[in-house]
């Protein structure tokens, strides 16, 4: 293994790591690096942009069922009318005790 990286291994080097602005690169070369460069991300694009529309969806569906989870919720609550109903008895108990004294 550590010959093939070495270059001793009878091939050509393997994945070599070049610095553009000290290595003395031709023309198409540049062009060639900067071609397989935009292919490599766009295929990453490709898989960022499913995994985007997926998340968003995910996100989409949980905001929807808390907002619908919330007016089912307050659509249950009945607590108010119970008040409203014990004070128009209280008010009317009131009303009728003035009246008869």
């Amino acid at each position: 293994m550590a010959e093939m990286n070495s270059g001793g291994g009878g091939g050509s080097e393997f994945a070599k790591r070049i610095n553009p602005k000290k290595d003395n690169l031709s023309k198409e070369q540049l062009e060639f690096m900067r071609k397989v460069e935009l292919a490599q991300w766009q295929k990453n694009l490709q898989k960022r942009r499913g995994r985007n529309v997926f998340t968003g969806l995910a996100i989409g569906a949980m905001v929807l069922g808390i907002y619908g989870y919330t007016f089912y919720s307050v659509s249950q609550e009945r607590f108010l009318d119970d008040l409203e109903e014990e004070a128009k008895g209280v008010r009317a108990r009131n009303d009728s005790k003035t009246s008869v004294n």
